[in-house]
C-alpha cells in the first residue's frame, strides 16, 4: 500500500480528548441506525412495495420490477457523486440530505396513478437511498476503525438486516390494511424523523479531527497524525483483486436482489399474506446473527475464502427456494438464504478496505457498486420477467441461482485480500 504524501495533519491546539471515552462505537450506533431506516424501507421496504403494486394495481410484474431496477440504476450513479462529495463535505449533511430526499419521495410513491410517476419517484427515491447508505456509512467507519474494522463494519451494517425485521413487517402489515396511498406517508415521515436526528448527533465525520486516532488510541495535543494510507483509485481499479470483485459481484449480489425483492410475492403465493410478512423477518434475523458471527470469523479465516464459500451457499439457497412449496421448507430455504446476505453484503466494502485501506476508499466503493449495479438492478428485472413468461417462480430463481454460480467462479480468481499487486 501507498501513503498520502505530504499530507500529515496536526490535531487542534484547541481540542483535548485525553479524557472522555471513545466515541466511534457511538458513530457505529449512528450508523447502524441510519442503515436501518434505510433498509427497512428501501432495501426490503421495495419488496413490499412491488407486492402493493401488483396487487392494487394490477400492472405486469415485470413493469413494476423495472420500476425497482430504475431505482437501483439511479442509486449506483448517485453513489459515484455521493463519493467525491464526502471528500469535501461534512459526510453528516449528506446524510441528512439523504434522509429529507429519500422520506419525502416515499411520502409520494403511495399516490402514483401511472407507470411513470412510479419510476420517476422511485428515481428520486434512490438518491436519497444513496446519499443515506451503504457508501457514507461505511466511509465513516473506515475512519475510525482499522484494526477492529471487520467487526465495526459486521455491527454497523446489521442495520441493514435488523430494519428488515423491525420496519419492514410493519410497513407491509399497515399497507396490507390501509393501502399504499394512506401508509406511504407515515412511512415517509419516520424516514426523515429518525434518519435527521440522528446523523446530526451520533455521527463524527473523522476521529483525527477531534482528537482520536483509529480504534480508540487517543491524540496528544498537538500531535501529528500520520499520513493516511492506501492505494490510489488510479492504481486499485487496475489490479485483478479489484476487477475480480467489481465483476463478481455483479452475479452474487444481483442474484440477491432479485431474489429478495421478489421473495414476499413468491411466499404469499405458496402460502399467504400473514406468512409472507414472517418471511422477510425470518430472513433479517438470520442475516443479523450470520453478519455478526461473520464478522468474527473474518478475523481467523482468510476474507476471499469466506466470501467464495457464503456465495456458494447462496446457490444453493436460491435452487431450494425455486423449488419447496410447504412452509416449513420454505422456511428452511430462507433462512439458509439469509445466512448469506448480510455476510456477502458486509464482505464487499470489507475486502476493498482491507486490500486498499482508506486513502481513496470512497471513489474506489463507490465504483465498485457502480459496476455491481448492472447486476443489483438487473436482478429483479430479469426475475420479474421469467415470472412474467413462465408463470410460476421456478424458472427465475434458477436463473438467480445459476447467475450467483457464475459469481462463485469469478470471485475464486481475485486472490488473497493482504496480498499487493505489483503496480
Amino acid at each position: 500500500m501507498t501513503s498520502l504524501p505530504d499530507s500529515e495533519m496536526t490535531v487542534p491546539d484547541a481540542v483535548d480528548h485525553r479524557s472522555g471515552r471513545f466515541p466511534g462505537w457511538w458513530v457505529v450506533a449512528g450508523c447502524f441506525t441510519v442503515l436501518l431506516v434505510n433498509s427497512g424501507l428501501a432495501f426490503y421496504g421495495l419488496a413490499v412495495y412491488l407486492n402493493a403494486f401488483s396487487n392494487e394495481k394490477g400492472w405486469a410484474l415485470g413493469t413494476i420490477s423495472f420500476g425497482v431496477t430504475v431505482f437501483f440504476v439511479v442509486g449506483g450513479v448517485v453513489g459515484l457523486w455521493i463519493a467525491r462529495l464526502i471528500a469535501r463535505f461534512d459526510v453528516r449533511y449528506i446524510m441528512m440530505a439523504g434522509g429529507v430526499i429519500a422520506g419525502g419521495s416515499l411520502a409520494l410513491l403511495g399516490q402514483v396513478e401511472t407507470q411513470w410517476q412510479m419510476f420517476l419517484v422511485y428515481a428520486v427515491f434512490a438518491v436519497g437511498y444513496a446519499a443515506a447508505g451503504l457508501v457514507p456509512a461505511t466511509t465513516v467507519v473506515t475512519r475510525w476503525f482499522h484494526s477492529k474494522r471487520a467487526v465495526a463494519l459486521s455491527v454497523a451494517s446489521t442495520g441493514l438486516s435488523v430494519g428488515g425485521i423491525v420496519i419492514t413487517p410493519f410497513a407491509k402489515r399497515f399497507i396490507d390494511e390501509y393501502g399504499l396511498s394512506a401508509t406511504t406517508p407515515w412511512l415517509g415521515l419516520v424516514f426523515v424523523a429518525v434518519t435527521v436526528p440522528v446523523a446530526w448527533f451520533m455521527v463524527k465525520p473523522d476521529p483525527e479531527a477531534i482528537g482520536w486516532a483509529p480504534d480508540g488510541q487517543r491524540r496528544a495535543v498537538g500531535e501529528v497524525a500520520p499520513a493516511v494510507g492506501g492505494t490510489t483509485f488510479e492504481d486499485a481499479v487496475k489490479t485483478t483483486f479489484y476487477r475480480a470483485v467489481a465483476v463478481g459481484y455483479i452475479f452474487a449480489l444481483g442474484s440477491q436482489v432479485g431474489g429478495i425483492q421478489q421473495l414476499v410475492k413468491l411466499v404469499e403465493e405458496r402460502t399467504d399474506p400473514a406468512t409472507a410478512r414472517f418471511a422477510v423477518t425470518a430472513l433479517a434475523a438470520t442475516s443479523v446473527v450470520a453478519r455478526l458471527v461473520g464478522g468474527r470469523a473474518v478475523q481467523v479465516m482468510p476474507m476471499m475464502r469466506f466470501t467464495v464459500v457464503i456465495a456458494g451457499v447462496q446457490s444453493v439457497a436460491l435452487v431450494m427456494l425455486a423449488f419447496v412449496s410447504s412452509t416449513v421448507l420454505i422456511f428452511a430455504s430462507i433462512i439458509l438464504f439469509g445466512l448469506t446476505i448480510g455476510n456477502l453484503l458486509m464482505m464487499q466494502p470489507l475486502l476493498l478496505a482491507e486490500r486498499f485501506g482508506v486513502r481513496d476508499y470512497p471513489r474506489i466503493y463507490s465504483r465498485s457498486q457502480f459496476v455491481a449495479l448492472v447486476g443489483v438492478a438487473g436482478g429483479p428485472l430479469l426475475l420479474g420477467w421469467l415470472y412474467d413468461v413462465s408463470g410460476s417462480y421456478r424458472l427465475p430463481y434458477l436463473a438467480a441461482a445459476a447467475c450467483c454460480t457464475v459469481g462463485v467462479g469469478i470471485l475464486s480468481l481475485a486472490g488473497p485480500a493482504t496480498a499487493t499487486d505489483p503496480a
